[in-house]
């Protein structure tokens, strides 16, 4: 069985080469598993262990994981999350936290690529999960073996392999592993699932076929989501336009994730709003609001007329920034930085304050929203104004990064 997930793992990277590879490894069985079949590969490995600070034995596992890459020769890194308050699902939350700190682990290192230990048990649990919440398609498709997130793309090559064969092959190496206490906690639903497929003898095999047919079938609608976005979507200075008719005579799936995409690439959310907020938009023949951060528009003087999609200038309000920092997760400010000066938004006041230059590529609301440079209450500049005042306003975002989300988000 070994050979299976090691043969499986090889295939994977050979389908998929990577100059050097991150792994994300908590010392529990399955990423433990994982970084043994790849060290196999003898391909450049890094591992990075995230601690949610939420249990004590946390920091014995981190250690033992630590200790295993010296004696491996392997570099690791611990990261640390302390952002917890209290509220909120707290596995939802800690699972993007670990994302989050991982991919900037990972940017700071120029390292592309990181694997991660999931199986086709958690991808069973996972399909079971949305069939209780009532999921649609995109939750009952399983767990991605590809995705994208702040940049870094996250591979999960075990999900053709389950938890007992890597457990056996940690054992068969005498290789070391701990088990998270929570994995035994019943008050979280993942583990009552587990516990309840464990009693019911389920037919493991056959629901991956379930979720394989389903998973094809969200492949290629996301395939014509991102022909249709390839077409007909216009980037123009971190807005994103849609001629009108196009995109409210679209399938209406299609133009829910279209839209949906277009809000969480603006504000770099994880996820699009609910439905209950989202749908409303969609179904519009003229949709225009604000959701999600952002704020949509409908302008005339296009051949059919077309939806702006920008940044809120109010949901910026508590956003300041050092001007060598990022700026709402987009923009990088390049110019002569100084202790003094801050990234803030220009606003409607800061507009006023603009030195009338040239005619400004983009509207006043989004104007509005765009990143400016202060020294207190004084406008430095505004690059996307026209008032560069030699600084200039970088996206890290791309188009090629929006279209490609649409595949792999």
């Amino acid at each position: 069985m070994s050979q299976t997930a090691e043969a499986l793992l090889r295939q994977y990277f050979e389908d998929n080469p990577v100059k050097k590879l991150g792994v994300a490894v908590s010392g529990g069985g399955d990423s433990m598993a994982l970084l043994h079949l790849l060290q196999t590969l003898e391909m450049p490995l890094h591992v990075v262990t995230v601690d949610h600070g939420l249990r004590p034995e946390a920091k014995q596992e981190a250690a033992q994981v630590a200790a295993f890459c010296f004696a491996q020769n392997l570099p690791h890194t611990l990261l640390n999350w302390t952002d917890w308050d209290g509220q909120g699902n707290l596995q939802a939350q800690a699972r993007a936290a670990r994302y989050r700190l991982i991919a900037h682990w990972a940017q700071e290192r120029d390292i592309a690529d990181i694997a991660l230990g999931h199986t086709a048990d958690d991808n069973t649990e996972t399909f079971i999960m949305g069939l209780t919440r009532g999921a649609g398609l995109d939750g009952l498709s399983g767990m991605r073996p590809r995705f994208m997130r702040d940049g870094v793309t996250f591979y999960r090559p075990l999900l053709g392999t389950d938890r007992a064969t890597l457990r056996a092959l940690l054992e068969a190496h005498k290789l070391p592993w701990s088990d998270d206490p929570s994995n035994d906690d019943p008050s979280f639903a993942r583990i009552r699932i587990r516990t309840a497929l464990q009693d019911l003898g389920a037919d493991r095999p056959e629901i991956a076929k379930v979720i394989e047919n389903l998973s094809q079938t969200r492949a290629a609608i996301e395939q014509l989501t991102h022909d249709w976005a390839a077409t007909h979507l216009t980037f123009q200075k971190g807005d994103i336009l849609a001629p009108t008719e196009a995109l409210t005579t679209l399938n209406p799936e299609l133009r829910r994730r279209v839209t949906g995409h277009i809000l969480r690439f603006l504000t770099g959310r994880d996820y699009p709003p609910r439905a209950e907020k989202l749908m409303p938009l969609v179904r519009s023949e003229a949709p225009q609001g604000t959701v999600h951060g952002c704020l949509i528009t409908q302008e005339d003087g296009q051949e059919e007329g077309a939806t702006r999609f920008t940044r809120e200038a109010a949901a910026l309000e508590n956003m300041v920034n050092k001007t060598t920092e990022l700026w709402d997760g987009r923009w990088q400010l390049d110019g002569p930085h100084s202790d003094g000066l801050k990234l803030y938004k220009l606003g409607f006041e800061g507009l006023k304050m603009t030195p009338f230059c040239t005619k400004p590529a983009l509207p006043r609301a989004s104007l509005a929203a765009s990143p400016a440079i202060w020294n207190g209450p004084e406008l430095i500049a505004a690059p996307l104004a026209g008032y560069t005042n030699g600084w200039c306003a970088r996206l890290t975002r791309s188009r090629e990064q929006f279209l490609s989300g649409l595949l792999t988000h």
